[in-house]
């Protein structure tokens, strides 16, 4: 079975070090990309500099988006990734602190796949992996996705 790469969008290095740590300790075998911000999410989608070469930076078959980032938000990417033909099914969770109702609708509003607030808890964290890893990258039928270039 091909793995599947993950896109991870999260500012804070110690959980991009957490999330890390918890994907070894389930065992997730697809490979994790990270980038720190919603600009370089953006792109790193799109293919641009420095994220040109889609051997080193794959399109992922999952995106982790935290909501609350610099430069662009979650829920900034998230609506600019639906109006991409060649991207728009690509799965998103949004992976965050926030709780806010608001927060919550205006990510399903957008089109989020799944809304996920960060545990407090590494064990809770490698369990909510663990879901997402069986649920999207081993049972879920994947959408056919193409680079921008080619739309």
């Amino acid at each position: 079975m091909d793995t599947i790469p993950v896109l991870l969008v999260e500012d804070n290095p110690k959980d991009v070090v957490l999330i890390q740590r918890a994907f070894r300790k389930a065992q997730i075998m697809s490979p994790l990309q990270a980038v720190s911000d919603g600009e370089k999410a953006v792109s790193y989608l799109a293919g641009e500099a420095p994220y040109d070469d889609r051997a080193q930076y794959p399109l992922p078959g999952l995106i982790l988006l935290d909501l609350k980032l610099p430069r662009r938000s979650g829920t900034e990417v998230l609506a600019w990734l639906r109006q991409q033909p060649g991207l728009k099914r690509i799965p998103v969770v949004m992976l965050t602190a926030s709780r806010e109702d608001v927060d919550v609708n205006r990510s399903y509003d957008l089109g989020a796949n799944a809304y996920m607030v960060k545990p407090v808890s590494f064990d809770n964290l490698v369990s909510i992996l663990e879901t997402l890893n069986v649920h999207w990258l081993v049972l879920n039928e994947k959408p056919q996705i193409c680079k921008l270039e080619d739309v």
